[in-house]
């Protein structure tokens, strides 16, 4: 299972890592869960244990304990998958589990009301971690016919301690590069739920009115990247940017007499410098020497050049995807300085 994707349907472009396969561009969000593979329903089920010590219990020939008296846990439950009975987390009474079908009929209504079509579904994690991508009907280009298209992201976890959430997403065609911004946005387009509560039509509504926000949002994500990519940025001050993402310390400690600041780069730090003028895109006008090219060498590094089974739950929901915000919120904070 390469990049832990478990299961997969997409339309359009294709997903950088390979996974999955192609489907009809005109499919609703339910055809895209079912063509995806998730047509299934997970359950809240008891947790039982042993009523006794160990010692005290009676063993096989292969020496498995013979389970002749038990007992139900009384807050501890596991969430399982019903199709294959597979465990994907323990959790306590007050967990509410959401079902893939919910979260694709929320997008059916979704769909119909932002002009948006489904482009990718999936599995991630072995079922942990349900996720789909939809388009919207908005792309705009950066000086030099870059296009940059944006999506509606969602999330559904089926493991305690972690939301369901709803967000905007940018992706950049030329090298497929995403981007989720935690800009100070005046339009908030994200929403996210703890599994204490039901997504019921009340969050439901919620929900939508939270995403009836996202083009407000794109409009300043536009104004941020066209800034980003007509604003110069010389080699030094790219350095300590790439050193304050990677190495912050290493800004701190390094002088002057201990040599070029590149030389003490460690090797990530040293692959989205090089990733400057080697990365797809890189040649374009939106980026050759901008702030812009210097976002998207980190973007690049992190969702195409890390390794790992992991990497694209990482690239969207984990730490390369705090860094790729991190990465954005920093260069508007030097190109403003410039």
């Amino acid at each position: 299972m390469v990049a832990a994707v478990e299961s997969m349907a997409w339309t359009g472009q294709v997903p950088w890592h390979g996974e999955g396969v192609e489907v009809d561009g005109t499919l609703t969000p339910h055809e895209m869960m079912v063509a995806a593979g998730l047509d299934w329903s997970v359950d809240k089920r008891p947790l039982y244990t042993l009523a006794r010590p160990v010692s005290e219990y009676e063993k096989d020939a292969d020496g498995n304990i013979i389970l002749d008296e038990v007992m139900e846990h009384p807050d501890r439950f596991s969430i399982m998958r019903d199709s294959d009975n597979t465990i994907l987390g323990t959790c306590s009474q007050d967990y509410q589990p959401i079902q893939n079908e919910r979260i694709f009929d929320f997008f059916q209504k979704f769909a119909k009301h932002a002009n948006i079509s489904m482009e990718t579904a999936g599995s991630l994690r072995g079922g942990k971690d349900i996720f789909g991508l939809a388009k919207l009907n908005d792309s705009f280009e950066l000086p030099g016919g870059d296009e940059i298209n944006g999506f509606v992201l969602f999330r559904q976890p089926h493991q305690p301690g972690y939301a369901m959430s709803i967000r905007d997403t940018e992706v950049r065609v030329v090298c497929s590069n995403t981007l989720q911004l935690a800009l100070k946005q005046t339009a908030t387009a994200e929403f996210r739920m703890s599994h204490r509560t039901a997504f019921d039509d009340i969050r439901e509504e919620e929900a939508l009115k939270t995403m009836g926000a996202v083009y407000e949002r794109r409009a300043e994500f536009k104004e941020a990247a066209e800034f980003l990519s007509k604003t110069k940025a010389k080699d030094g001050q790219v350095l300590e940017f790439i050193s304050n993402l990677y190495q912050p310390k290493l800004l701190e400690d390094h002088k002057p007499e201990d040599g070029p600041l590149r030389d003490a780069l460690n090797n990530t730090a040293k692959t989205v410098f090089e990733a400057l003028v080697t990365s797809p895109g890189a040649e374009a006008k939106s980026a050759k020497g901008t702030w812009w090219g210097a976002v998207n060498a980190v973007t690049f590094v992190e969702d195409h050049q890390r390794t790992g089974e992991n990497r694209v739950y990482n690239s969207m929901f984990g730490n390369a995807s705090a860094a790729k915000t991190k990465a954005f919120n920093l260069a508007l904070e030097y190109a403003k300085a410039a």
